[in-house]
């Protein structure tokens, strides 16, 4: 039985004689001539645009024949001097810095990758200058010599920099890899975190169609070009959005995958064939997919194949023996290639051993100039999906027998001098023996005038200007208006929300603003009802470049789910990785494409940091800008979630991030004020940053709906004489910022000696200290002040400049005064202990206790989290206000100012045990 049986059939006959005309061809032609035909159809098929399944993989050989191929539109004559210039200095580059301080480098990358980049610079890749976007190059990492050589050789890079390569402690030197925070007027996008690579560039192409959809700026003259390596294939990123990029039809976008065969210990695919599983992949997802594979030196042999026996051979050769054939003489690969089959030797005999090796070690479709051009022209024709080229090369060519298609040269640092004589040979570059008798080999220029340097002059103006770039064309967005923060401001009432809420009705309020609400970029990983979102649905829309082409289910409701063309949200599915990306890309919309916009990216806060703290960094590398909203967050509020979902650590993992100013908010007040802040900071204008600054913010809000306080009144110091000289500690918003403020004082005590200690607490956790301040207050007369503290992280930041600034003070002896941390000035003075609580571990606020001169305790959650109530888990984790209660007393009593018995008698009053 077949599947299509149960499909009425009006005309069996016809499919029974079809059956039988490939019986035919099968029983006298043969199965491989009955598979040709079938293979032809199909291709027939395709044209006349029918609705047949797609084939998975075709033939291991070009997709774009000889023949077919374009006029080449360059010189290439000069363009091979070029390319040669490049190769030279790129190797030369890392063998120097290798000599001098062992500092590492890769050359066989790009040895393999050379062509694929120059015919792009030469002939595709558009510069910034003509609408400020230009083209996206997600350059490989470990390319990068090459990329400088090739700015050294336009004069953008000069001869003492190059000298500089991975010495950047100095200043003016060059990073290893495409790092745009350490050389920000060149690298755009950071990419040798592999797999971040791909993953990135597909959410840039559909950030680019967002942008035009959304009418903030056309991007339709842009195009991402994304280089990758066959092994970095593998990583789970590289892959994770190809069906997104297929669905929404970005054929603005091109990979580029470099199949040289080989990964960083040996080969992609020893016992398979990397570049047949790649197409299988992408054409299943929906890709175009152009493989150029061999050069042109493999024509005659083709045309010699008429029973498609070679092609067949090399299809079936894993890749582990053709790297060994790469490496091999002529007698190991007639002997082991083409001996298999008659056919086979008769093609292997028309051609001399110097022939075949040169066909078989060397001519591959990625070091021909016309083979990568024909590729890249397909690529950009091509419309409805975007492009995967699958390019074959060998690693290390043109860097000699030691090191082309060997299993170490990704390891391999330097070359020998007579290795460079070599090189210089094949090349054909005039650099004399003389020049290479020291043991530093020289760089080489054919001077700045000259044919090859004027040319790239040419090319570049043509398409636009230089090439990578980045440019920061900034324009500060207005102020936004005060009412939307005023609401916080004002408290709830007795209405009860959640800080989490807080944010969305803020954000809400913002994006109705005529002036920047437009550019508020709304990214969930489809959980926007989770967090109270769904009210944005109906009035911002969900963007789909389809528009809705469906009635929704909940049509006839006030907020029903809407997608538009137009749509503000980008509700990515569920893929915290894919809503990373997308972030990134609006991110640095402001430096890409001149156009700032103001993302934020809400999530469960557990599922941010943890899962995808390696895209986070690359966010602080691209300097990039907006809100990552931790909802959800803490160890015990979410209710009966359990294990996987009780983040306790986020904040923590979020310090070790220096572009990320991370803040814990208790009150929906210290909301407003914050965001208020980083509104100003990244998208504003000051004398110290005229471009804004380049920081994004972590939030970590609650769902946990309780009555939002209005912003307090008053000063933020104690009540201490000694803290009467802090004068930079002016008010309530100042310490949100800084990260600590005075929330409410201890109530007077009738006699005045009452005990008293300090409670410092975060987030959810002010609420639980406020319930232990009273307690503590009517049943054991204690008093104690309760801080907010907003920002752990931020106090510790300050804390450590304060100690490098003095440090640097002490060792140039100037005398200065010693800088104070904001911590210890905020706490001067104040009586009694300092006992610190949160609703993450004990990690996070003993960041500041360093610089607290009180005693110090710190209550948290650590361990794992677990399925129950709130009130069952903040007793099982020893957090809640009864537990905070019985420490109180118990750091009291270590300093002898309550009996130790009371602590005792407040654990069996309240049934709390440690």
């Amino acid at each position: 039985m077949s599947q299509l049986d149960q499909l009425p059939d009006r005309d069996p006959e016809e499919v029974a004689e079809w059956r039988a005309s490939l019986d035919a061809a099968s029983d006298f032609g043969g199965a491989h001539r009955a598979a040709h035909l079938l293979r032809r159809l199909v291709e027939h098929a395709e044209l006349r645009r029918l609705d047949v399944p797609p084939l998975l993989d075709t033939p291991y050989v070009n997709t774009i024949p000889t023949g077919a191929e374009p006029g080449f539109p360059g010189d290439e004559a000069i363009e091979r001097r070029i390319t040669a210039w490049n190769r030279w200095n790129a190797a030369a580059m890392v063998t120097r810095g290798n000599h001098r301080g062992g500092l590492g480098g890769h050359m066989a990358t790009y040895a393999s990758a050379a062509w694929l980049y120059e015919v792009g610079f030469q002939h595709f890749f558009r510069g910034k200058e003509a609408d400020g976007s230009g083209d996206q190059l997600y350059v490989q990492g470990h390319a990068a010599p090459g990329v400088y050589a090739r700015a050294f050789l336009e004069g953008r890079i000069g001869e003492a920099q190059l000298d500089r390569f991975r010495q950047e402690a100095g200043g003016d030197g060059l990073p290893s890899y495409p790092h745009p925070r350490r050389l920000p007027w060149f690298w755009e996008f950071p990419t040798v975190s592999m797999g971040l690579g791909p993953l990135s560039a597909i959410h840039q192409a559909r950030f680019n169609r967002y942008l035009t959809a959304r009418g903030i700026k056309d991007t339709s003259g842009s195009h991402v070009w994304a280089f990758l390596g066959d092994g970095e294939m593998d990583e789970p990123e590289s892959t994770a959005a190809l069906a997104l990029a297929a669905r929404e039809g970005l054929d603005n976008l091109t990979f580029v995958v470099n199949c040289n065969l080989q990964r960083l210990d040996g080969p992609v695919r020893g016992n398979g064939k990397i570049v047949q599983e790649l197409e299988r992949q992408f054409r299943a997802a929906g890709w175009n997919v152009v493989k150029s594979l061999w050069g042109e030196a493999w024509d005659d042999l083709l045309a010699r194949d008429t029973t498609g026996a070679l092609v067949r051979r090399l299809g079936k050769v894993p890749d582990g023996q053709f790297q060994t054939y790469a490496a091999s003489d002529a007698r190991y690969v007639r002997e082991h290639l083409f001996q298999s089959a008659p056919e086979l030797r008769a093609i292997a005999e028309t051609v001399d051993d110097q022939r075949l090796l040169e066909i078989v070690a060397t001519s591959r479709a990625g070091h021909e100039p016309r083979k990568v051009y024909a590729a890249y022209r397909a690529a950009l024709e091509h419309r409805g999906a975007p492009t995967v080229v699958l390019v074959q090369t060998v690693k290390g060519w043109t860097l000699g027998p030691g090191f082309e298609a060997r299993n170490a040269n990704h390891q391999m640092k330097k070359l020998s001098g007579a290795e460079f004589r070599a090189m210089r040979d094949l090349l054909e570059l005039p650099i004399p023996d003389s020049a290479l008798t020291g043991e530093l080999v020289p760089y080489a220029h054919p001077g700045p005038d000259s044919p090859e340097a004027r040319y790239l002059r040419e090319r570049r103006a043509a398409l636009g200007g230089p090439a990578p770039a980045r440019r920061v064309r900034f324009t500060p967005l207005p102020e936004p208006p005060a009412k939307p923060f005023e609401a916080l401001l004002k408290g709830s009432g007795t209405q009860e929300i959640a800080t989490t809420m807080a944010f969305v009705r803020l954000v809400k309020d913002l994006m109705r603003d005529k002036a920047t609400g437009h550019r508020w970029v709304p990214i969930v990983p489809d959980e926007a009802r989770t967090f109270g979102m769904e009210s944005l649905f109906p009035s911002a829309g969900i963007y789909s470049p389809l528009g809705q082409t469906y009635e929704p289910v909940d049509r006839d409701q006030l907020l029903h789910y809407k997608e538009s063309a137009t749509g503000q949200i980008l509700n990515e599915g569920i893929t915290e990785a894919g809503s990373m990306a997308s972030l990134t890309a609006a991110a640095t919309a402001y430096a890409t494409h001149g156009e700032p916009v103001i993302p934020f990216y809400i999530f469960y806060s557990m599922f941010g940091w943890q899962r995808t703290a390696d895209q986070m960094w690359a966010l602080a590398d691209q300097l990039g800008r907006g809100f990552l909203i931790g909802a959800t967050a803490g160890r015990t509020t979410m209710t009966g979630e359990g294990l996987q979902h009780a983040d306790g650590h986020s904040q923590l993992i979020a310090s070790t991030n220096p572009a990320a100013l991370s803040y814990d908010p208790a009150f929906g007040y210290e909301v407003a004020v914050i965001v208020r802040e980083g509104l100003r900071r990244m998208y504003g204008s000051s004398p110290q940053h005229p471009h804004g600054e380049d920081v994004f913010y972590y939030l970590t809000v609650y769902n946990e709906p309780l009555p939002q306080p209005p912003l307090p009144t008053g000063t933020n110091v104690t009540d201490a004489t000694d803290a009467t000289d802090i004068t930079d500690i002016t008010d309530i918003t100042d310490g949100i910022l800084r990260g600590l403020y005075r929330y409410r004082p201890a109530e007077p005590s009738p006699d005045g000696d009452a005990p008293r200690l300090q409670l410092l607490a975060s987030g959810t956790a002010a609420r639980w200290a406020l319930a232990a301040q009273q307690l503590l207050g009517e049943d054991w007369g204690v008093a104690a002040d309760v801080w907010s503290a907003p920002s752990w992280t931020e106090l510790r930041r300050e804390a450590l400049d304060c100690d490098a600034a003095n440090l640097a003070q002490a060792a140039a002896g100037t005398g200065a005064a010693a800088r104070v941390p904001y911590v210890t000035r905020a706490l001067a003075g104040a009586p009694g202990p300092v006992l610190a609580v949160s609703d993450w571990m004990r990690a996070v606020p003993d960041q500041i206790r360093p610089w607290v001169e009180q005693d110090w305790t710190s209550l948290g959650t650590d361990g794992f989290g677990l399925s129950d109530s709130r009130d069952a888990a903040r007793r099982h984790f020893g957090v809640d206000a009864q537990s905070i209660t019985v420490a109180a007393l118990a750091a009291l009593a270590r300093r002898g100012e309550v009996k130790a018995e009371t602590v005792r008698q407040a654990a069996e009053r309240y049934g709390v045990r440690f």
